[in-house]
């Protein structure tokens, strides 16, 4: 397993499927939290590479067995780590995403980007988190955008010198900078801690789509989100879900199979 973990040719997933709760109190190095039925139901948003390996780990055996069976009816290469021991549990806490290594920015801290926006400095803040958490909570007068439409949303932005760049997670701002420093021409801040550290430090957000300066089309809405959600979207849905088993039939290219 260990020379799976460090193979570089070939991508490998390795999934805790216990609750969050066991994961925290103790987990396999290297593996991620992701239940079972939430692994086997959304798998590719934690399995994005399809035909990658899968490594499933649970001491008890029973739900790495019940979601492996179901990812390799799905044509998955997965596997279950046998024989665990409470010592082989040595890592604890949540999981931390291994990321690439940070490019050099501008920070600038949560009091002083208060101070700016309380004196009317010339200073904008941008928020690259997604549009659904944006909606959630954001810093007043903060301005939605998509990383991937950065050149179009600048035509949509206010003129400034100084742009401020914020997200949740931090990190989005921070390998956005380069970029918007790039197509702006303007000085490109990040926001050290990002939406995160500002609402610690006690600031008010504002919340709805307030300020957007890309559309909101950076993930799908699936119909059975929300309580707000048309009879015609849901119908349609459970048309496309009733008839999955027929258009497998026709296909032949999906590799599912019964075990």
């Amino acid at each position: 397993m260990k020379e799976w973990q460090q193979q570089s040719e070939r991508t490998s997933y390795f999934f805790d499927t216990r609750t969050p709760e066991e994961y925290e109190a103790g987990h396999l190095p290297g593996f991620r939290s992701v239940p079972g039925g939430q692994l086997v139901q959304e798998t590719e948003m934690v399995a994005p590479v399809r035909g990658a390996r899968i490594v499933l780990a649970d001491p008890s055996g029973v739900r790495a067995d019940m979601a492996a069976s179901w990812l390799a009816q799905m044509a998955w290469d997965v596997y279950v780590v046998d024989d665990l021991k409470a010592d082989d549990l040595s890592e604890r806490g949540t999981w931390k995403n291994p990321l690439p290594s940070l490019p050099t920015v501008d920070y600038v801290d949560v009091a002083t980007l208060a101070r700016l926006q309380e004196s009317n400095a010339d200073v904008l803040v941008v928020d690259f988190s997604t549009h659904a958490l944006y909606v959630r909570g954001h810093i007043p007068g903060a301005w939605f955008a998509l990383r991937s439409e950065l050149s179009e949303a600048l035509k949509s932005l206010p003129v400034t010198s100084h742009y401020v760049l914020t997200s949740t997670p931090p990190e989005l701002a921070v390998f956005a900078a380069a970029e918007m420093q790039a197509h702006s021409g303007k000085q490109a801040s990040v926001l050290q801690g990002g939406n995160a550290e500002w609402s610690k430090a006690g600031y008010p957000l504002e919340k709805g789509e307030t300020h957007l300066a890309s559309t909101a089309r950076d993930r799908y809405k699936r119909p059975y989100e929300g309580t707000n959600i048309g009879p015609e979207a849901m119908q349609a849905y459970l048309d496309w879900e009733f008839g999955l088993v027929a258009q497998l039939g026709k296909d032949g290219t999906h590799h599912f199979w019964v075990l």
